[in-house]
């Protein structure tokens, strides 16, 4: 014991030095996993490629093909590259070997599922951060039926890890991986639970464990509890990005529009400028049917991925434009890049759009006709496998109403100085409901009625419940002449309008009940006479309603 005590004061300070060196190492490496965990993963690729700069080692080099791998779209080429050079930097190294595997999963390759296993086996239990990855492997790319072989991967991480101190992102994974059984059972959820209170007393950023509470409450249907959660993480971490991509959800699964776009600035904030990231900001956007900042995300990124996936998104929003031909071109560039297990119902169902609208303009009538069969049989694709990308009906029935209106069909109508000046508030705040409201009746006194329509459309995006906008849309409709469009219009705003707002709302909806009757009178009778009915019901001063309910009732 003396002469351990006793150590000189040379070998002292070469005990410290390599003890802070491999304190520093660690810290490195908490902080690329953090970064990745807040979803920038480019100053995560940063971290680990001057930690290669320093010490070109297999882990080193595992952990920046992980980062390239575990992206939101990831980027098999460069993970592979990675491991490949970790393996000859030492050709045992049980990580870049699960990640090599991984890759072959990742692309749809199940005989990896095996390897995997084998790499595990070989590693004998020895490190726990091989059973981890290889959990997350597993959770990320092997699907519900190998969840259970990842929570055993990672309760044996956790036991393996227990001396040296479990890090917080063994216990999460761990509830990851129970979520992934995709099932409704209380056990389960408890147990994924269970994982995350485990990692919240030792996680450095509790704001990392409390959003994935709030998005286990979500998938619960606990929607108060989410919420809580959600903002529990905002208050420990205001930076955290992904807390706010959760609350943009939230926001969306309630339809307050305006609150997800705020969420999402807010996400687009914090995250950071890798091109992936903004890929996926992009495609969270158009989610939101906020296609003027999905545009804007996309377009800053679109020739910096490689991922085809940018093709897609851009064909959505080429369509929403009406621009059938770039949407053609883009999706067909999509599903010839992209694997087959990537193309989805939805795409077929886009496909059948983009027929129906150029079938629109086909003169010729035996090619119009084909144009139709195609377009029926590709939006039944979509329909049967329950795809709501898009609502299938309604826009095939816009598209035969002279298809979508875009900015450049609207400025070819009716426009005014005071038009001009609210178009000019809208873009400078597209988000400025009370500049959308005024340039709505702008157009309308001025009878753009495609500018009013484009308008409202907007000001139902942003304020899902407020009822006016879809009287507004339905009257702007039936003034275009689109009939469909008005009555399903009219429909959507005599069902948002609150029993509280009954009364204000009397005359309006005594109006929007005889439009609908008006419109359908000669082929559902029943149902004209059921609406004047209530027209009359709600202002029997209405004199067109009376005139129309005695006529029908004769």
């Amino acid at each position: 014991m003396k002469n351990i005590m006793n150590l000189s004061k040379k070998a002292a300070l070469g005990v410290a030095a390599v003890f802070f060196s491999n304190f520093a190492v660690a810290q490195t490496l908490q902080d690329g996993i953090a970064n990745a965990d807040s979803h920038k993963y480019a100053k995560a690729k940063e971290v680990f490629t001057e930690m290669i700069a320093k010490a070109p080692t297999a882990e080193n080099y595992f952990y920046l093909g992980n980062a390239y791998l575990t992206q939101f779209e990831p980027n098999f080429e460069m993970a592979q590259e990675n491991f490949n050079k970790g393996l000859a930097a030492d050709k045992k190294s049980y990580l870049n070997k699960l990640g090599l595997a991984s890759v072959k999963l990742g692309k749809g390759d199940k005989s990896a599922i095996s390897e995997i296993g084998q790499i595990v086996k070989d590693s004998r239990d020895k490190d726990a951060e091989v059973l981890y990855r290889a959990a997350q492997a597993l959770t990320i790319f092997g699907g519900p039926q190998n969840a259970d072989v990842a929570i055993d991967y990672l309760n044996r991480a956790v036991d393996k890890s227990q001396k040296g101190g479990t890090p917080a992102y063994y216990y999460y994974t761990l509830g990851d991986a129970y979520r992934l059984k995709l099932t409704n059972s209380p056990q389960v959820a408890g147990s994924a639970m269970t994982a995350y209170d485990k990692a919240l007393p030792v996680a450095k950023n509790k704001a990392s464990v409390y959003t994935r509470i709030g998005t286990l409450w979500m998938q619960a249907q606990q929607w108060q509890k989410a919420k809580e959660s959600i903002d529990r993480a905002i208050v420990a971490d205001p930076s955290y990005a992904p807390a706010y991509k959760a609350k943009a959800a939230y926001d969306i699964k309630y339809q307050q529009n305006a609150l997800a776009t705020q969420d999402l600035m807010n996400y687009a904030q914090y995250a950071d400028e890798d091109p992936d990231t903004q890929l996926e900001i992009s495609k969270l956007f158009f989610t939101n049917e906020d296609y003027a900042n999905s545009k804007l995300y996309l377009d800053k990124v679109f020739d910096k991925v490689k991922d085809p996936i940018k093709f897609k998104l851009r064909a959505y929003l080429l369509y929403a434009d009406a621009d059938y031909a770039g949407a053609k071109n883009s999706l067909e560039q999509f599903m010839s890049q992209a694997g087959p297990t990537r193309v989805q119902a939805g795409d077929q169902g886009l496909l059948g759009l983009i027929s129906a609208g150029v079938a629109e303009k086909e003169t010729d009538a035996t090619k119009k006709a084909a144009l139709m069969q195609d377009a029926q049989q590709k939006i039944a694709i979509a329909k049967a496998a329950k795809d709501d990308t898009l609502n299938w009906d309604e826009e095939l029935i816009k598209i035969k109403s002279g298809g979508g209106i875009n900015q450049a069909v609207v400025d070819q109508g009716v426009t005014s100085p005071e038009i001009q000046a609210l178009k000019k508030a809208v873009a400078d705040n597209p988000q400025d409901t009370d500049a959308l409201y005024k340039l709505g009746n702008a157009y309308q006194e001025a009878k753009n009625w495609n500018g009013a329509i484009l308008t409202w459309q907007k000001m139902s995006g942003l304020l899902p419940d407020w009822a006016p906008a879809y009287y507004s849309l339905g009257y702007a409709y039936q003034q275009a002449g689109n009939n469909e469009l008005a009555m399903m219009s009219y429909e959507k705003y005599i069902s948002k309008v609150k029993p509280e707002e009954l009364e204000a709302n009397k005359k309006t909806l005594s109006y929007a009940y005889f439009a609908i009757a008006y419109l359908v009178k000669g082929k559902e009778v029943v149902k004209a006479k059921e609406y004047v009915a209530k027209s009359v019901q709600l202002d029997p001063t209405y004199q067109d309603a009376v005139k129309l309910n005695a006529e029908l009732n004769k």
